[in-house]
């Protein structure tokens, strides 16, 4: 009995649900097809930023929809307090958002497979912040593999100075503008995951109702961010559904769906698990850039639909 405690993870149990196996398969097929589906319904003329708002509407109307399937809607209303929401969905939502600033800042100046690699550092951050914030701790083996995770991480962001500093210029380029923004969104990444995990097991926010408050704020920043951006500009001038067609709204709809479940697999299966899943299919995506770069399948624009809640 002892041997069989010591060796199962505390962050999920041996006999879990079977909603939550069903639950990862069904986030990560969703998360693997949206760049094919992105890239079949999504014409290059369409702004992102409107593709953004498009999903996190649909997700609130989504995660509404459930809510009030289960009759829980007048509970949720009746226990809804603007302190409780901005502390459980508040600041995860503000933390993912200088995340993904960061992390487009980064894939910019690295290549594909390093910014993978560098990037599944969020997993151990992950870990760490669980630790810190729900005292959750990891079995021995993975304390090991996470501990392998960070001596790549380094040996790799070596090896990229070095391969690509050749000028003095263009190393402090890729250390301050690709590799230092990365492990930064990496941390964030990880302290916004625990967080939600906390506030989901901890102060019992359902995960419907965080991704409601999460998609709200999240909104409301990148509505704040198109007064100057180039996307805001666009919208201006050409309008908000500029390049869409019927079959737009079915990428959209796919990606709330995999937002929606990413709060349900943080909330059953804890925050390591989710990020060690989405991590997994990531980077067999940048492996395909790496390994093909002709072929934008998985480029940045067809990705990038959902900015902060698949973290």
């Amino acid at each position: 009995m002892a041997a069989k405690k010591r060796g199962a993870p505390t962050a999920f149990p041996e006999k879990a649900n079977p909603r939550v196996w069903l639950y990862l398969v069904l986030l990560t097929l969703q998360y693997g097809a949206q760049p094919l589906i992105s890239k079949r319904f999504v014409r290059q003329e369409v702004i992102v930023t409107s593709s953004v708002l498009a999903c996190e509407v649909t997700k609130v109307i989504c995660a509404l929809f459930l809510i009030a399937r289960g009759g829980g809607l007048k509970k949720l209303y009746n226990d809804w307090t603007l302190v409780g929401s901005l502390t459980a969905s508040g600041l995860p939502a503000a933390i993912y958002a200088v995340q993904n600033s960061l992390l487009q800042i980064s894939y910019k100046n690295l290549d594909s497979l390093t910014f993978s690699m560098l990037n599944q550092t969020k997993l151990f951050f992950t870990a760490l912040f669980t630790y810190i914030i729900l005292r959750q701790k990891q079995s021995a083996q993975q304390i090991g593999a996470l501990f392998l995770l960070i001596i790549a991480a380094v040996l790799l962001s070596i090896g990229e100075g070095s391969s690509k500093g050749s000028s003095g210029s263009n190393a402090d380029l890729i250390l301050f503008h690709g590799i230092v923004p990365v492990l930064v969104a990496s941390v964030l990444s990880g302290l916004a995951s625990a967080l939600c995990q906390w506030a989901s097991q901890v102060k019992k926010h359902t995960s419907y109702m965080m991704t409601i408050e999460m998609s709200v704020v999240g909104s409301l920043c990148l509505l704040a961010s198109t007064y100057k951006s180039p996307d805001g500009e666009a919208i201006r001038q050409h309008g908000f559904f500029y390049g869409w067609t019927p079959l737009t709204w079915i990428p959209v709809i796919f990606n709330a769906v995999g937002g929606i479940l990413v709060g349900l697999v943080t909330s059953y299966a804890g925050g390591v698990r989710k990020v060690l899943l989405l991590n997994e299919v990531e980077t067999h995506e940048r492996l395909m850039v790496a390994l093909n770069p002709s072929d934008h399948l998985f480029n940045k624009k067809t990705c990038n639909l959902d900015p902060s809640s698949m973290a």
